[in-house]
């Protein structure tokens, strides 16, 4: 099975690219399913046919699905929910208003991607296309697996603990509930969830990220974002899908000036994200709703290539911790001339390589930190990152080979 994830700023198109991914897998013999977990969907806007919760068949080999937050939330943790909400009734809520209060930000997009394992589990399908949230959200999510697994790994044998030791006594103490062993067996399956869910969303062979960005400035720093966001949690971007690129025939004043500005910020990509393939996807005529637009956006997208494949097996940018500080990898196929980094603004750096750059934009953890050192190796630029000075960890890291923060290397 493969696992393709779709994200994007708000805007960029990126529901029509999955919904396009997934007709021309369809096509290609595929038992293909796209399923929208955004809680604001417009898969079924985009095929121009009515989904519901379950998966609806849609043609040959292709089903779509909207998932009901609500049901899966229900589904998975309802039993915590409901612990919850007596909980906050028996202080003086409100029954309606304590169901409210227990929908925790992020949890029902939690349990949406709990759908992947489950879709994987059945192995009814080939590919599975997740048409997720816009690109903040999406990152939120992703990195609610580790986080949330961390957390609830360490808390939840001390909790049990103290329950089993006190609850004797708390029960002559309180007529407030107290959870119950399905409660934790709940909160066991949910780490269990999540410790499936990264290591399967982790796994190149069966998992790709791809991003949909248009040519424009704010949406290309928002991908330049997301790509090292990924990264940082070990997500793999197997491509970048630019979107509405003006055709050659748009020409004339107004339509010549945007295509010269798209061009410019059509090269920026490259330097920017190299060496993804960028798959390009022209402005059609028509807006790109229903299977026929849909089929035409696939074929203009994929050409002859196959949209399940991995689109790029080649050295992953990635961020590894060592020590008190991190080492970012960043892929620079066959470099040449000097490389200088310079330091743009806390979250941002520019590498100059020759007469080429390229732009980087820096998780809020390595934005926090300095550039201890910067070099090239086996087509692969690092830069480390340590404490800043003055810092509690820098107090306890061990001084590292300095290079100037816009210096050569």
């Amino acid at each position: 099975m493969r696992i393709l994830l779709y994200t994007g700023k708000g805007g960029v198109g990126k529901t029509s690219v999955a919904a396009a991914t997934a007709l021309r897998c369809a096509e290609l013999g595929y038992r293909t399913i796209v399923v929208s977990t955004d809680s604001a969907h417009s898969l079924g806007d985009s095929l121009d046919l009515p989904l519901g919760p379950a998966p609806t068949t849609i043609t040959d080999n292709l089903w779509a699905q909207e998932l009901d937050v609500l049901d899966q939330t229900e589904q998975h943790l309802g039993s915590l929910k409901r612990y919850a909400a007596s909980v906050l009734s028996m202080r003086g809520l409100e029954r309606i208003v304590a169901e409210e209060l227990t929908i925790l930000p992020g949890l029902e997009e939690l349990t949406s991607l709990i759908r992947v394992i489950q879709l994987y589990d059945e192995g009814k399908y080939d590919v599975v296309i997740m048409d997720c949230a816009p690109t903040g959200a999406t990152l939120q999510l992703l990195t609610m697996p580790e986080a949330g697994r961390w957390y609830l790994q360490r808390l939840l044998p001390l909790e049990k603990r103290i329950f089993g030791l006190v609850r004797p006594m708390l029960r002559a103490l309180t007529d407030q509930p107290l959870p119950e062993r399905e409660i934790y067996e709940a909160l066991e399956g949910l780490v269990e969830h999540l410790r499936r869910m990264q290591r399967l969303l982790s796994d190149r062979e069966h998992s790709s990220a791809r991003l949909v960005l248009n040519p424009e400035k704010m949406v290309i720093a928002e991908t330049r974002r997301a790509y090292m966001y990924l990264s940082l949690y070990g997500y793999p971007v197997d491509a970048l899908i630019c979107n509405r690129l003006l055709p050659p025939e748009a020409t004339g004043g107004y339509l010549s000036q945007w295509r010269s500005i798209q061009q410019e910020y059509r090269q920026a990509i490259d330097e920017s994200f190299a060496p993804l393939p960028v798959l390009d996807v022209p402005l059609f005529e028509r807006e790109v709703v229903g299977l026929e637009m849909l089929r035409e956006m696939g074929r203009a997208l994929f050409v002859d290539q196959d949209p399940a494949a991995v689109l790029y097996t080649g050295e992953e940018q990635r961020i590894v911790e060592e020590g008190e500080g991190y080492t970012l990898h960043v892929p620079l196929p066959l470099p040449s001339g000097k490389i200088q980094v310079n330091r743009l603004s806390s979250d941002e750096l520019i590498v100059h390589i020759g007469n080429r750059k390229r732009r980087l934009s820096l998780p809020h953890t390595l934005a926090a930190m300095r550039i201890a050192e910067a070099g090239h190796e086996d087509s692969t630029l690092y830069i480390r990152f340590a404490p800043a000075a003055g810092s509690p960890q820098a107090e306890n890291s061990a001084p590292a080979p300095l290079t100037p923060e816009g210096g050569s290397i």
